[in-house]
């Protein structure tokens, strides 16, 4: 398997021929319409939250009859651009992707928040479900997890991870890893997970956890050493890489991916959009690309998205604080 970005590209090219320009969608009523719908993706293009994002807006597009667009808005760890998303009007013509980061763990490690991750958004479905992966140089002695946790704890604080940025599921992940092994190492932020990878494979960094989807064709190429998965359980597309809960019990440091609307979207319109989305992530050709990739399709209703977004509040909440996790 190839995991690429033309890869993921394909998915979103599922029913392009169908795409509307833009005009009335009278047999789904007045939404949209003929006026464009944004969807605000707070990380930069490329990514895996980008890529869902961009899988929404060709289906919905087609679904709809209307036009379904693409804004990357990064910065912050996701705050930058859903930040803008609470502050657009609340007609339903701005929407954003938001992740655990921004909904989850963010409110739990920044000082001040520039949105409220609860009132200021409709949650309208949990899109997928995306694993991290641990990973290290090529040239780190450590090629088993307990290697790296023997490794890490006698040379505390030598040794540097990176992240794509303070506060996301790669910086967390990285965090629970040190709390649950008593080890330390120095945190790197970057500004993109390609950014992150481009130093793990030239050594500046030694150890990062990142999407399986970005990271998984270097790991294939033998560039990088993939220790485990951040999963409660092995991958089916790396069956062979234990998961880290073998060693660490209860460890689960998975990234999640969904789609809001800003908090006053008319209920009729976030309830149509959850409908469309949870049909979307079941569509048998959008399964197929997307499991190929790694990535787990969820499609939740509204209700079952509140009440994750709850339960994993709560949760990193927790590791940040023991981790002593604050960002002013």
């Amino acid at each position: 398997m190839s995991i690429t970005r033309r890869t993921l590209l394909a998915a979103t090219c599922l029913a392009a021929g169908s795409l509307a320009a833009g005009g009335p969608a009278s047999a789904q009523g007045d939404y949209p319409g003929s006026k464009v719908v944004t969807i605000i993706v707070p990380f930069a293009a490329g990514g895996t939250t980008d890529l869902l994002g961009r899988i929404l807006a060709d289906r919905l597009g087609a679904r709809l009859g209307g036009k379904f667009i693409v804004e990357n808005r990064p910065g912050a760890g996701g705050n930058t651009g859903v930040a803008a998303a609470a502050r657009a009007p609340a007609d339903g013509y701005t929407l954003t992707m938001g992740t655990v980061s921004s909904h989850a763990i963010n409110p739990g490690v920044y000082a001040k928040m520039p949105y409220d991750h609860i009132k200021d958004f409709a949650p309208i479905s949990q899109v997928a479900s995306v694993p991290n992966i641990l990973m290290v140089n090529i040239d780190l002695p450590a090629k088993t997890v307990p290697e790296l946790i023997e490794l890490l704890k006698k040379n505390p604080g030598k040794y540097s991870f990176g992240s794509s940025g303070a506060g996301t599921s790669t910086h967390m992940a990285a965090e629970l890893f040190k709390v649950s092994t008593g080890t330390d190492m120095v945190h790197v932020p970057y500004r993109s997970s390609g950014q992150v990878t481009q130093d793990l494979l030239s050594g500046q960094i030694q150890v990062s956890f990142d999407n399986i989807t970005i990271a998984w064709p270097h790991v294939q190429a033998g560039k990088i050493r993939a220790l485990a998965t951040a999963t409660p359980k092995r991958l089916e597309v790396a069956k062979d890489l234990p998961a880290l809960s073998e060693f660490i019990p209860g460890y689960d440091a998975s990234s999640w991916h969904g789609f809001f609307a800003p908090a006053g979207v008319p209920k009729e319109i976030v309830a149509k959009l959850s409908t469309e989305t949870q049909a979307i992530m079941k569509e048998p050709a959008v399964i197929e690309q997307l499991k190929k990739l790694g990535v787990d399709p969820v499609g939740s209703s509204q209700a079952e998205f509140t009440a994750h977004i709850a339960s994993e509040t709560k949760r990193w909440a927790e590791v940040a604080q023991k981790a002593n996790v604050k960002i002013e």
